[in-house]
């Protein structure tokens, strides 16, 4: 008898001890699935935006971007895309050129989309998502200021007759070109660089394009601006290019000849 009451009650201590479990694996089941972390969504019911609206990082765009120094020799300019995914912090990753313009290029535009500001999460049936995007970098060159162009005063393209018209335009074998390097001038740029006053109380910053000649011997001339920003800026960039050391000249067959060049001085605060 008491063999049979011990069993019993072990027999109901054992089902109240399962109860709970038992209760628990029915009440995990009632959880709504989880949507893994791992998935990213190409369309959502509300998509990801830049912090500040597109117009906003639109012109983030168009201030930060450094046209590089060989693509405006070469006069390339058109689009590259760049894929992303803007993770649920509003952070980016998973950066890839998906329309590629050339090396530079990508390289620029591949530059900016990881330097950007924050973007706001996509959200999907009432959560927050990961969401794929797209984005488009333009690169265009200033009108009338093709850095490939090169003008070449008493020289013809062999077989042809020189016209009224004034100097052909031809490629040069070898483009003109810093005597140390684009990176190295452009460093010079920076040191000799003097921020004016009236910009900088304004806050104004940004890119000045500049347009001069590089003469046979390697000197200057011609310089002026092609893309304004005021405050003193054009100015500054004005004195700057007249600064300049010597350029190594353009080339064509082996002679040195004269060549028009476009490049981009950088004002940042």
């Amino acid at each position: 008898m008491r063999r049979f009451l011990r069993l019993t009650f072990l027999l109901a201590a054992l089902s109240t001890a399962a109860a709970p479990a038992a209760l628990a694996q029915k009440t995990k089941l009632k959880y709504p699935k989880q949507e893994p972390a791992a998935d990213i969504y190409d369309a959502t019911e509300k998509p990801a935006e830049p912090l500040g609206g597109a117009e906003a990082y639109g012109n983030y765009l168009g201030d930060k971007l450094n046209y590089p120094t060989a693509a405006l020799q070469a006069g390339v300019q058109g689009t590259v895309e760049v894929t992303m995914v803007v993770e649920k912090t509003g952070a980016t990753s998973n950066w890839q050129v998906t329309k590629s313009l050339s090396p530079e290029c990508d390289a620029e535009a591949l530059r900016l989309v990881k330097a950007g500001p924050r973007w706001k999460p996509a959200e999907h049936k009432g959560g927050v998502v990961r969401q794929r995007v797209t984005l488009p970098i333009s690169f265009q060159i200033p009108a009338g200021a093709e850095g490939a162009s090169t003008t070449a005063t008493g020289t013809t393209q062999p077989g042809a007759a020189p016209t009224e018209a004034g100097p052909q335009v031809i490629t040069p074998d070898e483009p003109a070109r810093p005597v140390n390097g684009t990176e190295a001038w452009f460093e010079w740029v920076q040191q000799v660089q003097q921020y004016p006053a009236q910009a900088r109380q304004r806050k104004v910053q940004g890119k000045v394009m500049m347009e001069f000649m590089i003469e046979k011997d390697g000197s200057l001339t011609n310089i002026k601006p092609v893309k304004r920003l005021g405050s003193g800026l054009d100015e500054e960039a004005i004195r700057i290019v007249k600064l300049s050391p010597k350029w190594q000249p353009a080339k064509y067959k082996g002679a040195p000849i004269r060549q028009k060049m476009v490049l981009p001085i950088l004002f940042q605060l």
